[in-house]
């Protein structure tokens, strides 16, 4: 056995890609919508007060409907997930010789010969069947197993987190330039999510920092002449 100290370890992302995934949506969804909407409101000349009550309302519905909407989908996932696995279920104890030759098959199109495949097969239903089925045929294995009321709460708090930074900002700064000092710190606040998430995910950070700043501008950029437009109607 090799020492600790010479062992080949890896760094693997793929376990993380459920929770991370609604976690980097939420944070910048949050922050993109929250700011954008202060932008539009501070540019119609509202006052300071209906600013900060735009925010606050954009916050708290954000959130809860990141949560509900997150929620929905992964458990939509994870209903077709349990319908494939009872399925499997019900093929492994009807036809267990039918389902070694489907995984013996798996097996030898990934490079393995004939009786190679089989002999890995044999032994993997061995020791848990429906785990290996699940696995090699149909894709599902904890690392990315839909778990909805995970990705709910991450996205909802990520999406309270990311919102919190423009409310901040609009609370402290002057009603006069609140549409600026908003805008600036929040493609700042896009910039860092868009790295870190990059980082935690092990993707290109430039890229993605890029591509988050760039239409979170437009975004706000949009939001703002809407805001505008509106304000000099009304």
């Amino acid at each position: 056995m090799q020492p600790a100290s010479r062992r080949h370890v890896e760094r693997h992302f793929i376990d993380r890609i459920g929770w991370l995934r609604a976690a980097v949506l939420g944070a910048n969804d949050g922050l993109l919508s929250t700011s954008s909407l202060i932008v539009g409101v501070a540019s119609a000349a509202s006052d300071h007060r209906q600013v900060l009550l735009a925010g606050m309302a954009g916050l708290t519905a954000g959130a809860m409907s990141m949560a509900a909407g997150e929620y929905v989908s992964v458990s939509s996932q994870a209903d077709t997930e349990a319908g494939d696995l009872a399925k499997e279920k019900g093929e492994l104890a009807a036809r267990p010789d039918a389902e070694i030759e489907e995984l013996t098959g798996i097996y030898v199109d990934r490079g393995l010969d004939r009786g190679l495949a089989r002999k890995v097969a044999l032994q993997l239903m061995a020791k848990d069947a429906l785990e290996a089925h699940a696995r090699d045929e149909l894709g599902i294995s904890d690392a990315v197993r839909a778990r909805p009321v995970q990705a709910a709460l991450a996205s909802a708090a990520s999406f309270a987190a990311g919102a919190a930074l423009p409310l901040a900002v609009s609370l402290a700064a002057p009603t006069a330039s609140t549409s600026w000092a908003v805008g600036i710190t929040s493609l700042g606040g896009l910039a860092v999510l868009g790295a870190l998430g990059a980082q935690a995910g092990g993707a290109a950070i430039t890229r993605a920092v890029i591509r988050v700043t760039l239409w979170g501008g437009v975004a706000m950029a949009v939001t703002a002449a809407a805001g505008k437009l509106v304000g000099a109607q009304v």
